[in-house]
């Protein structure tokens, strides 16, 4: 290779390991909790690994961005701007040993946020907490998991974010065994829900013959919530009130 090429392609190369390390950014928030993919494409609980698999770089493109029907992979095309998902399928791709050849589209401009709220918004997605982050099973932004539905009216404070009952949540009986539980779907030959005993929630199938389902349940946030103190509460609320303005 000649010192002229070589030099043109260097901005190439950096700019497309700036683009795996903005999707590396992007996985460990919003895929990598565990209960789906596990740290650098690692197995989850309930996802398969992706590194080292020999992938495609079209099907990987495909299947992040169209997901996977009747699992919990969403359609990430549907969810992430342009250039956040771009950033993803390339990092994926470096998992394969596949280096990105098409360029990083233009980002689109991100919402400005009050310092509280902007430390909000990493508490919210804070991959040192585990399981406990708010992220496990909340979506903002297109990032997180949306086991559960946006909070339709946000908490004033932290206590009363701590006692927020989810009126979706039912109370699940099971071979002996009852629970909290989000519905997922209910057909003639199967249900599914999400068991919310203990983080990460657990998606179970049941024969709907075996599992009755009551409405209502004592449970609440403050069961899953000792990884952040009221202050770092303060700040998630507002970066949930920031993130809901228009």
């Amino acid at each position: 290779m000649t010192r002229l090429a070589l030099v043109c392609l260097l901005p190439a190369l950096a700019g497309a390991q700036d683009m795996i390390g903005r999707g590396a950014d992007i996985f460990a928030k919003s895929c990598a909790t565990g209960y789906c993919h596990g740290p650098k494409g690692g197995s989850g609980s309930t996802a398969p690994r992706l590194a080292a698999r020999g992938f495609s770089e079209d099907y990987i493109s495909q299947t992040i961005r169209r997901g996977v029907p009747g699992t919990a992979m969403p359609a990430f095309g549907d969810i992430l701007p342009r250039e956040q998902l771009a950033a993803v399928i390339a990092y994926v791709d470096s998992l394969n040993g596949i280096t990105p050849r098409n360029p990083q589209p233009e980002a689109e401009p991100e919402k400005k946020l009050p310092p509280e709220a902007a430390q909000g918004r990493e508490l919210f997605f804070d991959s040192l907490r585990g399981f406990g982050r708010c992220s496990t099973c909340h979506q903002v932004d297109g990032f997180g998991i949306p086991v559960a539905s946006p909070i339709a009216k946000i908490p004033a404070d932290a206590a009363a974010l701590r006692q927020l009952a989810t009126p979706e949540i039912h109370t699940a009986t099971a071979n002996g065994e009852t629970f909290p539980a989000l519905i997922v779907s209910q057909g003639k030959n199967q249900t599914k829900l999400y068991d919310l005993t203990s983080p990460p929630p657990v998606l179970r199938t049941f024969a709907p013959a075996v599992v009755t389902l009551k409405e209502g349940s004592d449970w609440r946030h403050a069961g899953v919530l000792p990884a952040y103190s009221d202050a770092e509460l303060q700040n998630i609320l507002a970066f949930l009130r920031a993130a809901a303005a228009p």
